[in-house]
């Protein structure tokens, strides 16, 4: 098992990285060319920036119970699909039961604003939100 991160404005680079070397597992940071991220205790894999680059490679690079933490819906699907496990920022596991809704829920924002119509940016990030992705982190990681 390892953890890779799609590390491109990740706000919990440094508590996965932290957590992966406590449990001694080996951790991947993929990020684009233009927001080179070293931490001690990863590899950083750079990929070019472009549409989807990184997603591809952190795609490319999972493998069975691997866990990887994205915001990405259309990426947390594909690591489903390949028996890993995904998770954001927030704490929230994708699973095979929230995942098709989730990426529904993305092809109407992007209607959406197709159409001009404004949606909401994400919320202020909170000591919470890191409680909250740590307890899951954990939960992911104890279960493989």
């Amino acid at each position: 098992m390892k953890i890779i991160i799609d590390a491109d404005a990740c706000p919990v680079v440094d508590i996965a990285v932290g957590i992966a070397k406590e449990r001694n597992l080996e951790c991947i940071l993929v990020c684009d060319n233009t927001h080179f991220i070293q931490k001690d205790g990863a590899v950083t894999v750079i990929v070019d920036k472009g549409a989807d680059s990184a997603d591809c490679k952190i795609a490319n690079l999972t493998e069975k119970s691997d866990v990887v933490i994205t915001q990405d819906y259309g990426l947390a699907a594909l690591v489903l699909g390949k028996g890993g496990k995904a998770l954001n920022q927030n704490g929230l596991i994708y699973t095979d039961a929230n995942i098709e809704n989730l990426l529904f829920t993305r092809f109407i924002g992007k209607k959406e604003r197709m159409a001009g119509n404004r949606t909401k940016g994400p919320k202020k990030r909170t000591a919470q939100n890191d409680a909250d992705f740590i307890k899951a982190f954990n939960l992911c990681l104890d279960c493989n």
